[in-house]
C-alpha cells in the first residue's frame, strides 16, 4: 500500500505548498492556454495558415 501513502502525501504537499503561496504570486504564475487548435492538431492547422497567408501574398504580388 505503498503507491497509496505516496500519492496521499504528494497530494498534501502540492495543497499545503498551494496554500502558502500568497495569492498575488500565484496569479502571476498563471499559464498561458494554448489554442485548441494546436492542442488537438498539433503544428497542422499552424502550417496552413502559413501556407495560404503567403499563398494569397504571392497571389497579390503577381497582379
Amino acid at each position: 500500500m505503498a503507491k497509496g501513502d505516496e500519492l496521499v502525501t504528494y497530494i498534501t504537499q502540492r495543497i499545503v505548498q498551494y496554500i502558502e503561496t500568497p495569492r498575488d504570486v500565484r496569479r502571476s504564475q498563471k499559464k498561458a492556454r494554448e489554442p485548441w487548435l494546436n492542442k488537438w492538431f498539433g503544428m497542422l492547422p499552424l502550417a496552413l495558415k502559413m501556407w495560404i497567408k503567403s499563398a494569397r501574398r504571392g497571389r497579390r504580388e503577381r497582379y
